[in-house]
């Protein structure tokens, strides 16, 4: 079956099919290919992504940026103070406005709801590259990874330490949705939004997974395929990060809490960490860690996304 995702918005994880995602992630796979053999890809010929950052960035930044030349359009780079938003232009008068000047928008904003609204009012597809409540990007470039690692997803037990943020919410969205058992473990009183729990427990009664949510973080480790941690306040949340280093310390990813995994488990971050943190070197730096191919991904799953989505190819 040919599957198209013309014209579509990548908000959210949930508003796709299991073979959309997968979709996605063999189109992830092709463009890996063709990159790594120099085959041109020029799909997007001529075509403008303009990508809009409320937050800094390196990786979604280089990703985007990167890929749209790639795949032969021009990203052109909208921070805060080259847009009227801070003098009181309203998000819908933007997208409005961007609309008729480029072929799709990616967003890096602090609030979902200015994606969502971007989207609503914009008419070429509109792209999260990150809010406080989604990261579909990220979760596409993990789920490349274990795919290029594992041989499969389905059935690997995929095990997230740490805060219930935007990437565990698309972690467990994925994998949910691919057949993946799904476990989460968190301190209380910082689990993932209760919608996303929910949506993860129904995904997995679809799709054969599971899903299961912990406080302690050895029981959940237990046989893992795949551990996973971010850091332990993210942007924005400065103000929380010594307290937060207090209640999370019990959650830190280290040689002590692996060895409880599968021997051939493999380590992800979405990077950047904070070493000494969430994670010690001896986890991130050894050999099951697949950081920086995860971080490589970002390119190739973003680069599917366009393509499929501005450039309406068909797989």
């Amino acid at each position: 079956m040919v599957v198209s995702l013309a014209g579509r918005d990548v908000l959210c994880l949930q508003d796709f099919t299991r073979e959309e995602i997968e979709t996605i992630l063999k189109t992830a796979e092709m463009m890996k290919i063709w990159n790594k053999i120099g085959k041109p890809h020029r799909v997007l010929e001529g075509k403008t992504l303009a990508m809009i950052f409320q937050k800094p960035s390196t990786r979604t930044r280089i990703s985007f940026e990167v890929g749209i030349y790639q795949l032969g359009g021009y990203g052109l780079y909208l921070n805060a103070n080259d847009l009227q938003l801070r003098r009181g232009e309203t998000i819908a008068d933007t997208a409005r406005v961007l609309s008729r000047y480029v072929d799709g928008m990616m967003a890096r904003v602090y609030a979902h709801k200015d994606v969502e609204d971007l989207a609503k009012y914009a008419s070429v597809p509109v792209i999260n590259g990150l809010s406080d409540f989604s990261h579909p990007c990220q979760a596409l470039a993990d789920y490349q990874t274990i795919l290029e690692k594992k041989g499969r997803i389905a059935g690997l037990k995929i095990v997230y330490v740490g805060d219930g943020n935007n990437v565990a919410h698309s972690l467990m969205i994925a994998g949910t949705k691919l057949g993946a058992n799904v476990v989460v473990a968190t301190p209380e009183g910082f689990e993932p939004d209760e919608k996303v729990i929910k949506w993860a427990e129904k995904n997995a009664a679809e799709s054969g997974g599971s899903f299961e949510l912990l406080h302690d973080p050895v029981q959940a480790v237990k046989d893992a395929d795949v551990i996973y941690t971010d850091v332990w306040a993210s942007m924005g949340q400065e103000a929380e990060a010594e307290e937060r280093r207090k209640i999370f310390q019990p959650f830190q990813v280290n040689k002590d809490l692996v060895k409880h995994a599968k021997p051939d488990y493999i380590f992800m971050h979405c990077l950047p960490a904070h070493r000494g943190e969430e994670v010690t070197d001896d986890v991130v730096d050894s050999p099951n860690s697949v950081v920086f191919d995860e971080a490589e991904n970002r390119l190739h799953a973003q680069k599917a996304v366009m393509a499929l989505i501005m450039g309406g190819i068909k797989v």
